[in-house]
């Protein structure tokens, strides 16, 4: 594998991760991360509807007008998602009973209409797949770090197992302890990120405006035009 189709991997997991980093698909991230067990098969389903759709998507991407494309992409999405609950359904009852509604919403998923327009739609099919697979990954690993971290201070068990010997706090896998958490866990992630890129040591005007966001490479606007919308 070539360092360009590895860099596309790893993209997603690092530098690019959708959770940590451009802070999208928080909802069902939020509700399923109470176990680590409910973030694997979210992130397992939300991987090869990922794959499936970029790689479809990107075949179909010079046949379909730009007027109808976001229909389009969300038929295509939705035709896997139906797979991968029915694949659930025969043999993962429980785990599709606990991840419940956040199954069929996988279809309008903000990580995955996002790499479908932003990649997907523009990219051949080896490296829209490639995308896929390290978007999918970026997410399954926020997942299951944040559903260990839950499920651990929590309820004090990981994958169901008992793990610690104090008392366990509630308040952790409730909605406010997952915020809390998954604040701590973004901040921490964009702290090494940024210390592994040496903003610190670079000027103040480097870790500013369209340098810091993560979504600069797909925005087609220039810095004035930046500038003259903050105004």
């Amino acid at each position: 594998m070539s360092r360009s189709k590895f860099g596309i991997i790893t993209n997603g997991i690092l530098s690019e991760n959708p959770t940590f980093v451009q802070c999208i698909g928080l909802c069902p991230t939020l509700a399923v991360t109470t176990s680590v067990a409910n973030g694997l098969g979210m992130g397992i389903a939300a991987t090869f509807v990922l794959i499936a759709s970029n790689a479809v998507i990107s075949l179909l991407r010079k046949m379909v007008p730009d007027e109808v494309r976001i229909p389009i992409f969300i038929v295509v999405i939705a035709g896997f998602v139906t797979v991968i609950e029915f694949l659930m359904k025969g043999f993962a009852p429980e785990l599709n009973k606990s991840l419940g509604i956040f199954i069929p919403l996988i279809v309008v998923n903000c990580i995955i209409l996002a790499r479908a327009e932003a990649f997907a739609s523009k990219n051949g099919v080896i490296d829209s797949a490639l995308d896929g697979v390290g978007m999918g990954l970026g997410f399954t690993c926020a997942l299951m770090f944040l559903g260990s971290i839950r499920e651990i201070f929590g309820g004090g068990t990981w994958f169901g197992m008992p793990v610690v010997s104090f008392e366990p706090a509630m308040l952790i896998v409730l909605a406010p302890g997952g915020f809390i958490i998954l604040g701590c866990c973004m901040g921490a992630f964009r702290a090494i990120q940024a210390r592994a890129k040496g903003i610190g040591a670079a000027p103040a005007e480097a870790a500013t405006g369209c340098g810091c966001c993560a979504m600069a490479k797909f925005c087609h606007k220039d810095k004035d035009e930046c500038e003259e919308a903050k105004a």
